[in-house]
């Protein structure tokens, strides 16, 4: 069997070079001649890692990442009410499964957890939004710490997230190519560090952005609800604000939601005053959960990738873990799922 030291003396470098490359370890600096030489070397001579010849033999390598602390954003309740967030802490879950890892689950308070829960822990992963406050007790409690579904815009913090900023603009761009004039928005204002900062969700803020620059921002078709956790982001708040928006002597020919509960309100909302979709007004929205495919009329929506987003975020930690000191932010890329709630643009676009 050859060993490391082996492909070390044939390529002319230290055995702990060869073995940072054949680890693929991202902090290591070299040649891509050198890396080539490396691997070519090893697949000519037949190596094997220690990991193949483990799972080889029937046996799991031990994994760096033995209890993970994740700290929700949401309320239970609140979680269970929203399909996406779900998905995300089931990646986060799947993937620990996979690596046999305990995990200790967190959900949202008036206060901040307690420390202890955070002793012995490799490293945390906090999904969704948390205040300066809070992320700052994180750092001088948990030995690393990972964001999934919020970018809180650091270079120290690892986090992965998906640019919803963009997907809206992306969906208002193929808006406009099917010929929808006026264009209502239904979702909330930002509430972060124990205040509400208007017109500041990403959405809404990408929302505005577009409008204005194409000189069609009209004020009365923006309805938003007051964030207080994930209860503005609900059914009844999106009923709520469609009914506002329906009420308007020239209303919207189509309305995009911040998430596909909200689009599910709007339905009713629409249904109620006799309206039809897509005949009489579109609806497009976010995140693409299980019911959206099977409304009537199915929900056009951006697949926002939960799991995926859940599972990358354990893969950032386990990078930390094996000694990356870096930061790294990741984006999982959106896909606009064209249905029958909204009219298409001749060429679908894929976010």
């Amino acid at each position: 069997m050859v060993t490391i030291k082996e492909i070390a003396k044939s390529v002319g470098v230290s055995s702990a070079t060869v073995s940072r490359v054949l680890n693929y370890d991202p902090a290591l600096s070299i040649s891509p001649a050198k890396r080539q030489a490396i691997i070519e070397t090893a697949e000519a001579l037949n190596y094997e890692t220690p990991r193949n010849r483990n799972k080889a033999n029937g046996q799991v390598a031990p994994s760096l990442l033995t209890k993970l602390v994740i700290v929700h954003f949401l309320e239970p309740s609140d979680e269970i009410a929203d399909p996406y967030y779900v998905g995300v802490r089931l990646g986060i879950e799947s993937r620990c499964r996979d690596l046999r890892a305990e995990i200790v689950k967190v959900f949202h308070s008036d206060a901040l957890p307690e420390a202890s829960l955070l002793e012995g822990a490799s490293g945390v992963i906090v999904i969704g939004k948390h205040s300066d406050n809070e992320i700052e007790w994180l750092n001088q409690h948990a030995r690393h710490i990972v964001f999934a579904d919020f970018d809180p815009r650091s270079d120290r913090i690892d986090s992965v997230f998906s640019d919803v900023a963009l997907a809206t603009c992306k969906i208002l761009d193929a808006l406009k190519s099917s010929g929808y004039k006026r264009i209502g928005f239904i979702g909330s204002h930002e509430n972060l560090n124990g205040a509400v900062q208007h017109f500041a969700e990403r959405r809404c803020a990408a929302y505005i952005d577009w409008q204005k620059k194409n000189g069609t921002f009209a004020p009365e078709l923006l309805a938003l609800a007051d964030c207080s956790s994930g209860q503005s982001l609900r059914l009844d708040t999106g009923y709520r604000l469609a009914r506002e928006l329906l009420s308007l002597t020239d209303r919207p020919d189509v309305i995009v939601t911040s998430n596909d509960n909200m689009a599910i309100g709007t339905y009713r909302a629409v249904q109620e005053v006799g309206l039809s979709i897509p005949g009489d007004i579109g609806v497009i929205s976010f995140n693409d959960i299980p019911v959206a495919q099977f409304l009537t009329p199915s929900l056009t929506t951006v697949r926002i990738h939960g799991e995926h987003i859940g599972e990358t975020a354990v893969d950032l930690l386990l990078e930390r873990l094996s000694g990356r000191s870096y930061g790294k932010q990741v984006r999982i890329a959106t896909e606009l799922v064209w249905r029958d709630s909204c009219r298409k643009p001749l060429e679908s676009q894929s976010l």
